[in-house]
């Protein structure tokens, strides 16, 4: 069985958002079962942006929405971090 990092499965999603191809397709170029690219737009889909996941719809605007609402949410994560670290720095130089 293959394991494929976060990395990678962002690639795929992205892949089915830019390229205007269904995730069959896209699945077949990658050597991936469809499924499992299926599961990886409804996991990111469900974590994002829904709060029910069996609500879960599969569109280009919803992989959109959900791809441009983890970064928003790795952004902040990365911003909290840079924040600490200037204050930090900031203290000792004193």
């Amino acid at each position: 069985m293959r394991k494929f990092n976060k990395e990678y499965k962002m690639m795929a999603v992205n892949r089915v958002k830019e390229s205007g191809k269904s995730a069959t397709e896209v699945a077949r170029e990658l050597d991936l079962s469809p499924n499992t690219l299926h599961g990886w737009i409804s996991k990111l889909v469900n974590t994002a942006t829904r709060p029910f996941p069996a609500v879960a719809t599969c569109t280009r605007l919803t992989i959109s929405c959900a791809c441009y609402a983890k970064e928003i949410m790795d952004l902040k994560e990365e911003n909290a971090i840079l924040k600490k670290a200037a204050a930090y720095f900031a203290k000792n130089q004193k």
